[in-house]
């Protein structure tokens, strides 16, 4: 049987330090496959794991809540088959819906020799708050169905910030477990040991999470278009590749695979916003909401040499303007003029700049509210 486990956790909240944790101590000697799915055209996750050995199969033909489910499932199948893992890990989109990606995993159980253990959620303690309050139904949904919500930061945070972070959490989601200590003083194997601990309240979850996904299929049939406080626009993206490459990685082994992504010219969501538009993510909203209807998201390759000011300017507009739009989350891997590979990484009025080894081309991704494309082009010099 394949353990599935689920890590979620909004834009920037340490899915990806987390994940490579438990690979590094917890998961040793089986074989594992890591699925992710990213919001944005270009992929860069893969590129920041490659570093811990691990290639990753990036889904990018769309959101996991909306046209991603199909093509996800068919992707599941196809990693079962061709690896037959003792654990797959599926890394939603930051502004994925957990109850969505728990269906897919659902439907599979009933065909497949797979069962869905983990139902892990990652929140920055010191953003929580405040994410809440923005993004309210995308934030929620990662935690409400959550069975373990891992704290990050809660190093850096006060014990009045924590403790108030661990209420908000507990009237969202009463019986999860809530692992509030530092990342660098707990093992792999103990947090592994929480996750699998609540293997009934995974199974709630699951129930839950079918309920949710029928109830929100009954209400796109009755609503199908009908917003009237504010214009939707909804976008259908044609996809040219569906050669979604599975990797996976044995490790008993340090053997790695780079591997190559054609992409085609980027894609941009756009979401109009009324005048007193919130994103639709309150909870008295009775729509449901696709990312692509909330963030917009730019991204490109490019062989493009850049000076590090020039990145670290791009940083500090982001932190201390909305000239480029809200900008939420950006990371990036780009070849420097200095010579070697400079690696930013932006979330929510926080930023870090690292040299890091080549990848087969530049790229680099902003996620946001407003975001202006072509300021943003200016602002990188491209």
């Amino acid at each position: 049987m394949t353990k599935i486990d689920i890590i979620s956790g909004f834009l920037g909240a340490g899915k990806t330090t987390y994940i490579k944790k438990m690979l590094e101590e917890a998961y040793k000697g089986e074989k594992v496959v890591l699925i992710e799915n990213e919001f944005g055209e270009v992929g860069i996750d893969g590129g920041f794991l490659k570093d811990a050995g691990i290639t990753i199969s990036e889904m990018n033909s769309g959101c996991i809540c909306c046209s991603l489910v199909g093509d996800f499932d068919k992707n599941l199948h196809e990693v079962l088959e061709k690896f037959s893992p003792d654990r797959i890990l599926i890394e939603p989109s930051g502004v994925g819906k957990l109850s969505d990606v728990m269906t897919s995993v659902i439907k599979l159980e009933e065909t497949a020799d797979v069962k869905l253990c983990g139902l892990v959620t990652v929140v920055n303690a010191l953003k929580a708050s405040k994410q809440m309050k923005a993004f309210g139904e995308f934030f929620n949904n990662q935690i409400e169905f959550a069975t373990t919500v891992v704290l990050s930061r809660s190093q850096t945070a006060t014990e009045d910030q924590l403790e108030f972070c661990v209420k908000q959490i507990q009237k969202l989601n009463p019986k999860a477990a809530i692992i509030t200590t530092p990342w660098d003083e707990i093992t792999g194997e103990k947090l592994l040991s929480v996750m699998e601990g609540q293997d009934n309240l995974a199974s709630e979850m699951k129930h839950l999470a079918e309920e949710a996904h029928e109830h929100e299929e009954e209400e796109h049939e009755h609503h199908h278009h009908d917003h009237d406080h504010d214009e939707h626009e909804h976008h259908h993206h044609d996809h040219d590749h569906d050669e979604h490459e599975h990797h996976h990685h044995d490790h008993d082994h340090d053997e790695h695979e780079h591997h190559h992504h054609d992409h085609d010219e980027h894609e941009h969501h756009h979401h109009e916003h009324g005048e007193n538009c919130t994103c639709g993510c309150h909870d008295h909203d009775h729509h449901h909401h696709h990312a692509d209807e909330v963030f917009d998201t730019w991204g490109i390759e490019t062989p493009h040499k850049f000076e590090k000011s020039v990145i670290e300017k791009a940083m500090k507009a982001f932190a201390n303007t909305n000239d480029y739009g809200t900008v939420l989350r950006s990371k990036g891997m780009v070849e420097s003029v200095e010579g070697g590979w400079i690696y930013f990484d932006f979330v929510d009025g926080e930023y870090e700049l690292r040299s890091g080894e080549p990848d087969y081309t530049g790229r680099l991704v902003v996620i946001g509210a407003d975001i202006d494309e072509h300021k943003l082009e200016e602002l990188f010099g491209l």
